[in-house]
């Protein structure tokens, strides 16, 4: 696996993959850059939710789980002093489809931070790494609260 990134402007740098596959990374205007990108650490973190949400989505469908949406909300804390590494992750998994039941995607979630994702057994080396699950069966009248519960992983 090989990646390059190449300086563009400002603190502006472009991403390649090997196959030529671009992403344009940059600083925020408070740190010199004019916001024309995620930041490095943004994209670490929106690595990880790349990374997982494949998985779940991968496994979700193996099961043949209902899942008609999938979304991952990632935040991140950040050390005070430099450099300023992650100190604690936590993802919240937000799922729905018709008939999809909580143990489902919890399942899921589950296999992919235990077992198969990459990007989160490295991150999980530096920081705590936890996560929430909500579920909505859109089958069900709507009003109805969505199921949540939190792990840590």
């Amino acid at each position: 696996m090989r990646v390059r990134t190449r300086w563009t402007s400002g603190m502006r740098f472009e991403g390649t993959t090997a196959e030529g596959l671009g992403i344009v990374m940059d600083a925020h205007p408070e740190h010199g850059g004019s916001g024309a990108g995620p930041a490095p650490m943004e994209t670490l973190l929106l690595a990880l939710a790349g990374c997982t949400g494949m998985d779940v989505v991968s496994i979700l469908r193996k099961m043949r789980a209902p899942v008609d949406r999938l979304a991952i909300e990632v935040s991140g804390e950040r050390a005070q002093e430099h450099p300023r590494v992650l100190t604690a992750i936590h993802l919240r998994y937000v799922a729905a489809g018709e008939g999809l039941q909580p143990g489902q995607v919890e399942k899921a979630v589950g296999l992919s931070q235990e077992k198969y994702c990459s990007v989160s057994a490295m991150l999980r080396k530096a920081a705590p790494i936890t996560y929430d699950v909500v579920v909505t069966d859109t089958s069900v009248a709507r009003g109805r609260v969505p199921h949540a519960r939190t792990h840590t992983a």
